[in-house]
C-alpha cells in the first residue's frame, strides 16, 4: 500500500481546473514549502528526541485531514487550508523514515549497504506509485471528476498508521521520554554546527538544493504538457466526441505516469550499481550532474519549439535520473553525518531544498504565464532554462573543487 496518493498524477491539473493560473499554482506550492519550512527542523528534532514512530503517525494523520479538505474544496482559501495540513504531513515525514532505515542498517551492521537498501526501499515506493496511477486513472475516467481520488487516498494512510504502530521500538533511535525546551535547543544547535561546520556536509547540502530544487520546480509542468498532448492525440486517434477533456487527459497521463514510476523504481533499485560502476559515490554524482545538464538543455529546446512528445520523454528521463541521484546522495550525507542527528540533518537538507522551491515556484509560474500571454516560444522553456543554469553551475564548481583536491 506504499505511496497510494491517487491524486498525485493530476494535482496540478486539479488546480488549473479550479481556475488557478500558473502563478497562483506556484503561490500555492510556495505556501506549502513555507509551512514545511516553519515546522520541518523542529519536527526533525522532535523525531530524534520524542520518537520517530510517533512523528510518522502524526504525519499520516495530517495527510488524512488534508485529503478530506481537498476533496471538499470549492475555493482558493479552502485549498490553502488543505495545503497547510498537507505541509504538516510532509514536515513530520521528511527525513524521519529515512533516519529509521539508516538506524535499522546500523542495528544490523549493514552500514555499507546504505545506497543499495535505500534504493530498494525507494523502488518499492515507486512501484506503489505505479499501482496508484492505474487506479487513479480509472477513478478519474469513470467518475469524470478529480475529487474522488482524494477520498480514495485516505484508506491506504489509515492502513499505514496501523503498520507504523507495529514497527520495533529500536527504530525510534535514542529517545528521551521527557522533552525540555533546553534539550531541544541544544540538539538543534549541535546539529546546525555539524551540518554547516563540516565542509563536506556543507557542499553536499548545497548540491541537494541545486539538483532537487531544479527537479521539483520542473516536474509539476509535466501534467499540463501531458494534457495538451492528450487533447491533440486522442482527437486524432480516437472518436472522442463523447469524452470530456478530463477523460481525454487520463488516456495519456495514466500511461506516462505508469512508465515514469516504473522507470523510477528500477532506477532507485539500481542506484548502487552506478556507484559500483564508477568506483566511488563522488564520481557517480558528477556523472549524474552531467546527465542533468544534458536533459535540461533538451527540455529548454523542446519546450521553446513546442516538441511536446520529446518534452514528455525528457521529463520521464529526468525523473529516472532523480531516482538514481537520491539514493546516492543520501548515502553521501549519511557517510559524513552521525546517528544521533540523523533525522534532523535530513530535515535540514530537505528544508534548504524547499526554500529554493518556495522562491522559484511562483517565479517560474509567472514566467510561464508571461510566455503564454505574449506567445514567446512554447510556454515552458523558462523552466528548462532555469534547470540548465543551475546544473551547469554545480557541475562546474564541483569539477573545479575536485581538481583543486587532486592538485593539493
Amino acid at each position: 500500500m506504499k505511496n497510494q496518493r491517487y491524486f498525485e498524477p493530476f494535482l496540478i491539473l486539479i488546480f488549473l481546473d479550479k481556475g488557478l493560473s500558473f502563478f497562483f499554482v506556484g503561490l500555492l506550492v510556495a505556501f506549502r514549502e513555507a509551512v514545511v519550512n516553519l515546522f520541518e527542523i523542529p519536527s526533525g528534532a522532535i523525531a530524534d528526541v520524542w520518537g520517530r514512530r510517533r512523528s510518522m503517525v502524526l504525519s499520516y494523520s495530517a495527510y488524512i485531514t488534508s485529503f478530506l479538505i481537498f476533496g471538499l474544496a470549492n475555493g482558493v482559501a479552502v485549498l490553502f487550508i488543505a495545503m497547510f495540513f498537507f505541509a504538516i504531513g510532509d514536515a513530520f515525514r521528511s527525513g524521519t523514515h529515512k533516519a529509521m532505515i539508516f538506524t535499522w542498517l546500523r542495528l544490523q551492521g549493514r552500514e555499507k549497504e546504505r545506497t543499495k537498501v535505500y534504493g530498494y526501499t525507494r523502488s518499492w515506493s515507486k512501484f506503489g506509485s505505479a499501482l496508484s496511477v492505474i487506479l487513479s486513472a480509472l477513478f478519474v475516467y469513470a467518475y469524470d471528476s478529480y475529487n474522488y481520488v482524494f477520498y480514495c487516498s485516505i484508506v491506504p494512510y489509515v492502513l499505514g498508521i496501523i503498520n507504523l504502530l507495529g514497527y520495533p521500538a529500536q527504530l525510534d533511535g535514542t529517545v528521551d521520554r521527557e522533552i525540555s525546551f533546553s534539550q531541544m535547543k541544544r540538539h538543534l544547535k549541535e546539529s546546525f554546527k555539524e551540518a554547516f561546520g563540516n565542509i563536506h556536509l556543507r557542499r553536499l547540502l548545497a548540491e541537494s538544493v541545486g539538483f532537487q530544487g531544479a527537479y521539483h520546480v520542473a516536474k509539476d509542468y509535466l501534467q499540463p504538457v501531458l494534457k495538451g498532448a492528450a487533447l491533440i492525440a486522442v482527437g486524432y486517434w480516437f472518436a472522442s466526441d463523447h469524452m470530456s477533456d478530463i477523460q481525454k487527459s487520463t488516456l495519456l497521463v495514466g500511461p506516462v505516469y505508469l512508465l515514469l514510476y516504473l522507470l523510477a523504481g528500477f532506477a532507485s533499485r539500481n542506484a548502487h550499481r552506478v556507484v559500483t560502476l564508477f568506483g566511488h559515490a563522488e564520481k557517480a554524482a558528477y556523472f549524474l550532474w552531467a546527465s542533468a545538464v544534458l536533459l535540461f538543455f533538451a527540455m529548454f529546446g523542446a519546450s521553446f519549439f513546442q516538441l511536446e512528445f520529446v518534452l514528455i520523454v525528457v521529463f520521464v528521463l529526468l525523473d529516472a535520473l532523480q531516482n538514481l541521484w537520491r539514493p546516492v546522495q543520501l548515502g553521501r550525507l549519511d557517510t559524513h553525518g552521525n546517528e544521533e542527528q540523523g533525522a534532523l540533518l535530513l530535515s535540514i537538507e530537505s528544508q534548504m531544498k524547499r526554500v529554493s522551491t518556495m522562491v522559484m515556484a511562483p517565479l517560474m509560474g509567472l514566467a510561464v504565464d508571461v510566455t503564454v500571454t505574449h506567445h514567446i516560444g512554447g510556454p515552458f522553456w523558462p523552466v528548462g532554462l532555469f534547470g540548465l543554469l543551475v546544473t551547469v553551475l554545480f557541475l562546474w564548481t564541483g569539477l573545479v573543487a575536485a581538481k583543486k583536491r587532486l592538485v593539493s
